[in-house]
């Protein structure tokens, strides 16, 4: 019995989520091969691009060496820029990290089907940014073996020194953790019937212990689908203000000081739609690499690329209102200070990098507003590139072009990345890589029993199609 039936005309009004299948056992090889494929069985492509995301792990190691070594004064920070590359990539990879959260709960929330062959991967994802993203304040306290205690709510009865629970830093850990704990329980959750599946077709002795232990007694009955449902839908439910929460306090440690261009209320939702917006593209680019990589052509389709492509088109278009919106209230504020700020951040000395900004994030994905656009893989490919760049931008303008111009003249300076700043960063880029591609190789990254509830509801759509077609006739 045919899974999707090939009706050339149906398909080219309504194409099917899932191609290329005969029947749903057909489905569980597809996903399982990439996981069960010995070495010498995946593609060599894919070795290729593991061995330069790996290298440049080496060379983030290498880095962290030498800060904790030297000290944090071989980053660029200076007076007045306290805060530069450091706090800019902590902000951005949080960003990246609320794609997941969103694709898994809030569109599984809204019974979104196109969500089951993309929502493992982001749920992935959002793991590997906010760990990317701990980097950073970890290593900004400079002996983080000494002080990184200090930011979690210990008491000491020695000292009488506590946590200085009204700064935003604090509210970071505090919501980075919340966030990072129900994601990664989230993420195992949807994995367990799947990691059942992978220890039932387990030909070593070693994968079945791993896989048995992993899925955590699975047997596929009634009542382990009852309580698996029932626990998806809570977490699901718990991590949908998590979207909105995450981001918005991390916006405090700007929006609650009194700098210009900081202290605005619109910095919450102006933060979430940023982080929505660049953690999209970042979906998008690893979900391309990985479908050209471990040829995934048939379950990523273009239909779920084309989805997601009006979701960063959407959220491209709010950040620019925002970007409007900030401009309108500098000039309606009356605050000579707001005003200088935000023509000093368009036409000052970082106008390069805000009208870059204003370019890759508002500009370009109007060009999604055409189909052809959003169907084309090398348009897709450069657009999520480019707003993944434009959005470390806007992080960036938002930082320097506050602090470098400060209320005394006399206290003016510029910010300049030393080669460690930008060898971390880019480090940091190599292990979210190298973590999404281990994570697709040894895990599955596509959802099992997902795609099969949606190839089986598509069989029973397209034949319905087909015989009220054929009998029209």
């Amino acid at each position: 019995m045919s899974v999707v039936v090939q009706d050339p005309q149906l398909m080219a009004v309504n194409p099917p989520l899932v191609q290329g299948a005969r029947d749903l056992h057909d489905l569980t090889d597809q996903i399982s091969s990439v996981v069960e494929a010995k070495v010498y069985e995946t593609p060599l492509k894919y070795w290729i691009t593991l061995t330069f995301t790996g290298s440049i792990v080496l060379l983030l190691g290498a880095m962290l060496t030498y800060l904790v070594n030297t000290g944090i004064g071989v980053w660029g920070n200076n007076r007045p820029v306290g805060w530069a590359w450091d706090i800019t990539n902590f902000v951005f990879w949080i960003g990246i990290g609320h794609a997941g959260t969103l694709i898994s709960a809030i569109l599984f929330l809204f019974r979104q089907k196109w969500r089951t062959s993309i929502n493992r991967s982001a749920e992935a994802m959002t793991l590997f940014a906010v760990m990317c993203a701990g980097i950073f304040p970890l290593f900004h306290t400079g002996r983080p073996w000494r002080a990184f205690y200090w930011l979690f709510p210990i008491p000491n009865t020695d000292l009488n020194i506590w946590q200085n629970f009204r700064s935003p830093l604090i509210w970071d850990v505090f919501a980075v953790t919340t966030y990072f704990t129900v994601s990664l329980l989230f993420w195992f959750t949807g994995l367990v019937p799947d990691l059942a599946s992978l220890r039932d077709r387990a030909t070593s002795k070693i994968r079945q212990v791993v896989f048995g232990i992993l899925s955590l007694g699975w047997r596929g009955s009634a009542r382990h689908w009852r309580h698996y449902e029932q626990a998806y839908l809570i977490l699901a439910g718990i991590s949908t203000p998590l979207v909105l929460s995450v981001h918005s306090v991390v916006s405090f440690d700007f929006a609650t000081s009194v700098i210009p261009g900081w202290h605005t209320t619109i910095f919450p939702p102006y933060f979430v739609a940023g982080a929505i917006f660049s953690g999209f593209a970042c979906v998008m680019t690893l979900l391309l690499i990985a479908r050209w990589t471990l040829n995934l052509q048939n379950l990523i389709t273009i239909k779920h690329l084309d989805n997601m492509n009006k979701i960063i088109l959407v959220t491209g278009s709010v950040v620019g209102y925002a970007y409007c919106t900030e401009f309108f209230i500098a000039w309606y504020s009356g605050s000579i200070y707001e005003r200088f700020t935000f023509l000093n951040r368009a036409f000052g000395p970082y106008w390069w990098a805000a009208w870059s900004m204003y370019s890759c994030n508002v500009f370009i994905p109007q060009l999604y507003w055409f189909k052809k656009m959003r169907t084309n893989l090398w348009v897709m490919f450069i657009i999520s590139i480019t707003t993944n760049i434009g959005m470390w931008f806007e992080r960036f303008v938002i930082i320097a072009t506050s602090l470098t111009r400060d209320f005394l003249p006399s206290s003016w300076g510029y910010f300049h990345p030393t080669w460690v700043d930008i060898c971390t960063f880019i480090g940091t880029i190599g292990l979210f890589l190298t973590l999404f591609l281990l994570f697709a190789r040894f895990l599955p990254m596509i959802a099992m029993s997902e795609v099969k509830g949606v190839a089986s509801q598509e069989k029973h759509t397209f034949a319905g199609q087909v015989e009220g077609s054929v009998s029209h006739r």
